[in-house]
Order: structure tokens, then sequence, then C-alpha cells
């Protein structure tokens, strides 16, 4: 169809540009691949934070079992 219209209605369809995608526009400013800020100079207490919150995080099982296997074992 677009073949047979007139040229100048050809170039017209080529000169128009297409909207960028809305998947990566957040309303928020530029992509982030992180859910949160990083900081700037606060390193060093950052990774102590999050190493921290990681390590609480994967023990919480482990001593869930030894305190059950304790209570088990002592009655």
């Amino acid at each position: 169809m677009l073949a047979r219209a007139p040229h100048f209605l050809r170039a017209q369809v080529a000169r128009t540009r297409v909207a960028p995608s809305a998947r990566f526009v957040h309303g928020h400013g530029e992509y982030h691949h992180l859910p949160f800020e990083w900081p700037g100079k606060k390193r060093l207490s950052f990774g102590i934070k999050v190493t921290a919150f990681l390590v609480t995080g994967f023990s919480i099982p482990f001593a869930a079992a030894k305190f059950q296997l304790n209570k088990s074992s002592a009655t």
C-alpha cells in the first residue's frame, strides 16, 4: 500500500520518528539496575551493612535448626 502512495507521502512516513519504547522509562531519571542508589563515598559502611544483612539472613535457618535439635535432645 505504501509503494503505491505518492512520493511526498512516502518521504513523510520515512521522516516520522517512532516514539522510544516505554520499557525502561520509569519517570525518575535514567535507568539503574539496582533498586537503590549506590553510595558514593560511604562504600565501607555500606559494605559492612550489606554483609551483616546477608550473613544474618543466611544464618537464621542454621540457628533455628540447631535450636530445634538442642530442644529435641533435651527431653
